[in-house]
């Protein structure tokens, strides 16, 4: 970098800082983050590769080659979804994302909760992401020789998902420099792993034709099939609202942090569609949609299996060596997100512990407190273990509940007028019809992850054994539901008991900004 080049560099973030400085926050994480960085970790997050190992079987038991047509709806409705926050984080660019925007335009209590329910829905998907890698990371250590390790075992995948788990935290404490360095290069093995490979299968192994996408294999396509079978791509597509969570240690955020948030889901709606496509027409000409549905005992045909059954030996253990590189950033992003969010609420002194949580080791630029308490709660799913369908049931709901809390304050606001300045990124006079889809689409989304089935929200008595509470009645109630109203119920209690008493930080938005709608108390204002 030239000599000018750092200058205007330092100013840029020297002007940053000073922007900061006017939410009352004194600029204590590093900003190394460029547009480019930032989108690779909002990338990372939503990982078509991580999501596709995880459920790309049950789309296809689900609804056979026809659920390829779940991707551009859900992709669809995020970007819809996307705009939206695009807006809001153009205007407080600060740590938190979701619960920094409902910190100012809605009361405290409501922004408590959204933000509590947010930073679970982040744990849990932690957990989720380093359950993922082992699908395709040990079939890969098979291939190089390791063959002691047995991919169906769910205790191998469970001593694997909890070293990735130690690793990715350890990254984490040491910074999100080298977050990001790493993540860029995973980010190069995703595109190389899900675009260049899935081009292959349509080239050389395309046994099924492009009729593949119609093929339900012999299951009758109705709303309710198709609901069910969207789950996979809503386990997908969520977490782009990462490049806000990052903002305090993004260069120019209010311009790149809404460009990263739009180009993430337009990234990963290419790239993970032309894979879906690749691995659907490579099912193996013998099995068939119908065969490759009732394959692994019903379970269906992984990617991993439909890899090993196109590729040589080597090629196959190659392929899902990359993957597991791309899946393995996928993990480093989403636990770097849930870090700042828990951070940013700490400084906020919202959380228990907030003092210990929101201090920042100078050395290091990172909190990391923060960094162990959010690798330890992760953990606690696997106190558990069923298999990580049953983990993503759980965080996807959650993180879709959360963005649904987030959008209604943002309408809320929109009618009272919101917003009366003009940030970098605007949807203008749009911007209420964007939100109002937004509402409409989660809400539905919502309704369909609620709603009791075995395939997406099923009771544990419904998991063939695999899961059990011990508690006979919880073992009568969907997943998802026992998982949502217990950290709502634990939320509750420690708000209402300690919670509401403490002394919030002040709510200051810069002056040449909207004002909170929100007093410095965290009560309403009028009109």
């Amino acid at each position: 970098m030239s000599a000018e080049q750092s200058a205007t560099a330092g100013q840029t973030e020297s002007a940053d800082s000073a922007d900061l400085a006017q939410f009352g926050y004194k600029q204590e994480l590093k900003r190394q983050l460029g547009l480019g960085s930032v989108w690779a970790v909002a990338f990372s997050y939503i990982s078509p590769s991580t999501g596709i190992f995880t459920l790309f079987a049950l789309g296809l038991t689900t609804l056979g080659g026809v659920f390829i047509w779940t991707w551009p709806v859900v992709a669809l409705g995020q970007f819809i979804v996307a705009l939206n926050f695009a807006e809001v984080s153009s205007h407080y660019p600060v740590a938190g994302s979701v619960f920094q925007w409902t910190k100012y335009l809605a009361n405290r209590s409501y922004s408590w909760f959204t933000g509590w329910i947010y930073l679970f829905a982040g744990i849990i998907t932690v957990a989720a992401v380093v359950a993922t890698l082992p699908l395709a990371l040990i079939p890969a250590l098979n291939g190089l020789g390791w063959h002691s390790l047995n991919a169906a075992s769910l205790h191998t995948q469970l001593v694997v998902a909890l070293i990735t788990l130690v690793v990715i935290t350890v990254l984490n404490i040491y910074g999100v420099r080298l977050v990001a360095i790493i993540n860029n290069t995973g980010v190069v093995f995703e595109i190389l792993g899900m675009f260049v490979f899935a081009l292959v299968l349509l080239a050389f192994h395309n046994h099924q034709g492009i009729k593949v996408v119609t093929n339900s294999g012999g299951v009758p396509v109705t709303g309710s099939t198709f609901l069910a079978a969207m789950f996979m791509s809503l386990f997908v597509i969520y977490g782009f609202d990462t490049a806000s969570t990052l903002a305090e240690e993004t260069r120019d955020p209010r311009r790149a942090a809404p460009k990263a948030v739009l180009y993430a889901v337009i990234g990963a709606f290419i790239i993970g569609g032309v894979f879906l496509l690749g691995t659907l027409v490579a099912i193996p000409a013998h099995l068939g949609v119908k065969g490759a549905m009732a394959a692994n005992g019903g379970l269906g045909l992984g990617p991993a299996q439909i890899i090993d059954a196109n590729f040589s030996h080597g090629f196959a253990t190659l392929y899902l060596l990359v993957v597991s590189a791309a899946i393995f950033v996928c993990c480093l992003s989403i636990m770097a997100a849930t870090i700042r969010l828990c951070f940013g609420m700490s400084r906020d002194n919202t959380l228990p512990f907030s003092k210990v949580l929101s201090k920042v080791f100078p050395s290091l630029h990172t909190p990391v407190w923060t960094c162990i308490v959010i690798a330890v709660l992760s953990a606690v799913p696997f106190l558990k273990y069923a298999g990580v369908p049953i983990i993503a049931i759980a965080a996807t709901g959650m993180i879709y509940l959360s963005y649904f809390l987030g959008n209604m304050v943002i309408l809320r606001a929109r009618a009272r007028g919101w917003p009366k300045t003009k940030a970098p990124f605007r949807l203008g006079r749009w911007g209420m019809l964007v939100n109002i889809l937004a509402l409409i689409y989660g809400g539905a989304m919502l309704i369909n992850f609620a709603w009791p089935r075995v395939a997406s929200n099923p009771e544990p008595v419904q998991t063939g054994g695999l899961l059990t509470f011990g508690i006979d009645f919880l073992n009568h109630i969907p997943i998802l539901w026992t998982v949502a109203i217990g950290i709502v119920l634990i939320g509750a209690i420690y708000y209402f008991v300690a919670g509401r008493r403490k002394e919030f930080a002040p709510i200051i938005a810069p002056a040449g900004d909207d004002a909170p709608l929100v007093t410095e108390t965290g009560s309403a204002k009028d009109g």
